[in-house]
């Protein structure tokens, strides 16, 4: 779950369309029958009346910037709700960003919103039926939802901020739909859990405060971390700390590379991809990197999964890091490293092959820090590259119209050089 994330970047008519039709997916998993959201993303448009007058309206969102290009569906019941909800949704990164998000945030407190936002979508039906009666009988309070729409990712999900009836932001919310994304949201709920035992002190998580299941969904909602405190610089020996702690925070342990519980299953996660157009490619390139590195002595602990730039926030003092649904142990240390500085290549250049390349080429002062042997960093590096991929195979983030789903413009090319030339 983020609670924060880069303001998006502007949409592409594909991913415009899949938003749309995700948006209507939503609604029925939020509001099932008997609920009836008026004909799904356009129910009600500048002013229209609603079919049945008469039956109560138990949500109304104002859907963000509109119904073909939305990103955000915002309560408008309460303006201060709905303003406070636009305002915790996007961290700007630039002024024009910043003004936008002041701009809604302004329409929707001053109810101005018909000049910015003509498409609403109004639920009627009983208050019980839908997913704020669910979550505020579970917390045991009166709360009201903000709903995220994401791009199209195979671990996209329903995403939920909850807020008070005063506007302050308490939760936010994970639904797993399907069989993926059920299994994050719950290997999330296990991880979050675990950790919260784990006595960290360079890391702060977000706390468990409810899990379950309603209606077929995987339900996880977990407490707010403070994104919306000032900012402080974060320093690479920080960040870095930080990793390491998490690294070690279940553990350590050593041993042969092809000798280790990860090699064993990294090989059953191989096979599981090996009938997808890039598996033979990624299976043949792990042979070469087992024949040549096999017998390597590696260190094991654990990893956050997913630190990158957008999963965190710096604070003066504290680390803020969210999104725990990739965490795991018994991974080669390290592999958070290389995959922030990979994430952050990507994120500032665009150039996903060539990220991938500088990535590696820094393995060395990447890895050093959390005690990896000079000889086993690189190795390292590309194992990281070979999860990564087999993760996005597994997935099947290609066939979900991920943006870099097709590993074989980027990732693959690189990877298989490198073992090559190792």
């Amino acid at each position: 779950m983020s609670p924060v994330r880069t303001a998006p970047a502007e949409l592409t008519a594909d991913d415009a369309m899949l938003r749309t039709q995700y948006l209507n997916e939503v609604l029925g998993l939020l509001y099932p029958p008997p609920c009836d959201t008026e004909g799904g993303a356009l129910p009600s448009r500048g002013g229209k009346p609603m079919k049945n007058p008469g039956v109560p309206v138990i949500a109304e969102y104002l859907v963000v910037p509109n119904a073909r290009r939305p990103r955000l569906l915002v309560p408008s019941l309460n303006p201060a709700v709905a303003a406070a909800a636009v305002r915790r949704y996007a961290e700007p990164q630039s002024r024009l960003a910043r003004l936008k998000r002041d701009a809604v945030v302004a329409a929707v407190h001053t109810r101005a919103t018909g000049l910015l936002f003509r498409d609403r979508i109004r639920v009627t039906g009983p208050a019980s039926a839908g997913i704020d009666g669910y979550l505020s009988d579970a917390l045991r309070r009166d709360l009201a939802v903000s709903i995220h729409i994401g791009p199209a990712r195979a671990n996209r999900k329903p995403v939920l901020q909850l807020l008070t009836t005063e506007g302050e932001t308490f939760a936010f919310g994970k639904l797993g739909t399907g069989p993926l994304t059920r299994s994050l949201v719950g290997a999330e709920t296990a991880a979050l859990q675990r950790l919260g035992a784990g006595g960290l002190t360079k890391v702060a998580v977000p706390r468990v405060l409810h899990a379950g299941q309603w209606r077929g969904l995987q339900v996880l909602i977990q407490s707010a971390l403070p994104v919306w405190l000032p900012r402080a610089p974060l320093s690479e020996r920080r960040l870095t700390a930080a990793m390491v702690e998490v690294a070690g925070c279940q553990g350590v342990t050593s041993g042969p590379l092809t000798g280790s519980r990860y090699w064993q299953q990294l090989q059953e996660r191989l096979a599981a991809v090996a009938d997808r157009p890039e598996g033979a490619g990624l299976a043949a390139a792990v042979g070469v990197l087992a024949a040549h590195s096999g017998d390597t002595t590696l260190r094991y602990g654990a990893w956050h999964g997913d630190w990158a730039p957008w999963n965190m926030a710096s604070l003066e003092h504290a680390l803020l890091v969210w999104d725990w649904e990739r965490f795991a142990t018994g991974v080669p240390l390290g592999f958070d490293a290389v995959h922030h500085e990979l994430q952050k290549r990507i994120q500032s250049t665009g150039d996903a092959r060539a990220a991938v390349e500088a990535t590696v080429r820094r393995s060395d002062e990447l890895l050093a820090p959390f005690g990896v042997a000079p000889v086993s960093r690189e190795i390292t590096a590309l194992l990281y590259l070979v999860d990564l991929a087999v993760r996005y195979l597994t997935d099947r983030q290609a066939e979900a119209g991920a943006r870099l789903g097709v590993l074989g413009t980027w990732l693959l090319p690189v990877l298989i050089r490198r073992v090559e030339e190792l």
